[in-house]
């Protein structure tokens, strides 16, 4: 499997469903009133982690995430069915960023979180809610509230306490499966293994922490060179870096040069990320002909505080007090979990409706509908002079009038508030 850590998708919460228009039919009752029951609620897009998932390879296929849309009202006071809300999985450490802007939606960085981003618009009123001693039989329902939808980006960012770098065949996949419950694929790769492998050292029954072996750390990976630039963001979350080299210098490479080669690749990607504590792993000394890159690393770096071990990852030899040590360092260090700091926050709320709002329909009738409409055409009788005086008041003192002049209206064209039609005229 390809390892995927970052992928776009398009994610959409479910509409709420339209109120129903709907009037009592019973026999021996001439005129039935409003029985329109309301819309349902359309589903929320959630964000879940899954200890099961350890890449983002499933969006590769999959990019488009749906909730499903209330189910309108029916007549006879009947409620639109709810939808259930779209539960999308992934792994833990995932990072949810506006795709556009790039900043922090959620940092899905603790087992067992769930998150709401993207709320589903509630259902509509039906038609028996407007009913009024002057208005018995409105002939209007509410629609339902239209869901969100966003472009998000998911960023897998490994969460581990440890993180093994190193260059390709120096032995870290070794170490971490004789170290750790991990069973990483081992074999001469010059390339570099694609998975991020995790694993928990368990010390003195209980007490340990987790190791992760960051892969794809190469010359030029900063740059972004292979997958390298990829692979650098899952060491930020880790607390001490184990440097893995091959001290028995197997393939011609030169140990101390490999880590000021890693050491830079890391500085150049986040300078932060030198300043943590570190320790050297000198691997293969069952193979090594001599000490000679042995004393080098231990004269180049322990004056700096970093420790040197010579380990055999393939014997077991001096693995016990590389990990003691890696232990005491952590316990020195506040373990919480690096967690990235919401910086976008979806407006899942209601949006404050604007009064009003005019629309030039293609048959040329002038619609006008808003919330101050609605609840004005509810408590008036237009049927009367009176009501219909206080009406035109209404359009004239909120700027109605003035806007559809604006527009462009002419004497004679119509105009429409939801079940009310009229010709006008100056």
């Amino acid at each position: 499997m390809i390892f995927v850590d970052q992928a776009k998708i398009y994610i959409k919460s479910g509409n709420g469903g339209d109120g129903c228009v709907s009037f009592r039919r019973e026999k021996y009752v001439p005129n039935g009133g409003p029985d329109g029951g309301d819309g349902g609620r359309g589903g929320d897009i959630i964000f879940k982690v899954d200890e099961g998932i350890n890449t983002l390879y499933e969006f590769r296929h999959k990019k488009h995430f749906k909730a499903m849309n209330g189910e309108p009202g029916k007549g006879n006071r009947k409620h639109g069915k709810d939808r259930d809300d779209l539960i999308i999985n992934v792994p833990l450490g995932t990072i949810i960023r506006e795709a556009e802007t790039g900043k922090v939606i959620v940092d899905m960085a603790h087992l067992g979180m769930e998150e709401i981003i993207l709320k589903g618009g509630r259902g509509g009123k039906g038609n028996q809610h407007y009913a009024t001693p002057t208005m018995q039989i409105p002939k209007y329902a509410q629609p339902g509230k239209q869901g969100r939808e966003l472009f998000v980006t998911l960023e897998l960012k490994t969460i581990a306490d440890v993180g093994l770098v190193g260059f390709p065949n120096v032995g870290k996949s070794t170490f971490l499966s004789r170290v750790t419950n991990a069973k990483p694929k081992i074999a001469n790769y010059h390339f570099t293994t694609l998975n991020p492998n995790l694993g928990v050292v368990d010390i003195n029954g209980g007490e340990g922490f987790v190791i992760a072996d960051i892969p794809g750390l190469i010359e030029g990976a900063s740059e972004g060179v292979g997958l390298g630039h990829e692979f650098l963001k899952h060491i930020e979350r880790t607390k001490v870096i184990v440097h893995i080299v091959d001290v028995a210098s197997t393939e011609g490479r030169n140990p101390v040069e490999d880590i000021k080669k890693i050491t830079n690749e890391l500085a150049t990607f986040n300078e932060e990320l030198v300043s943590r504590p570190a320790v050297i792993a000198a691997n293969k000394i069952d193979v090594m002909q001599d000490e000679t890159y042995l004393q080098q690393l231990k004269e180049e770096f322990e004056s700096q505080d970093i420790k040197v071990f010579p380990i055999s990852a393939v014997t077991g030899k001096g693995v016990k007090e590389l990990l003691y040590h890696i232990n005491n360092l952590l316990s020195g260090l506040d373990r919480e979990t690096l967690v990235y700091e919401q910086e976008y926050f979806v407006d899942n709320e209601e949006k404050l409706e604007e009064p009003y709002a005019i629309e030039i329909l293609e048959d040329g009738t002038y619609l006008v509908e808003g919330p101050k409409i609605e609840k004005m055409l509810g408590y008036t009788n237009l049927e009367t002079e009176k009501g219909f005086d206080f009406f035109q008041k209404f359009l004239r003192e909120n700027g109605i009038i003035e806007e559809l002049e604006k527009l462009g209206i002419q004497e004679g064209d119509t105009v429409k508030m939801y079940y009310l039609e009229f010709d006008y005229y100056k």
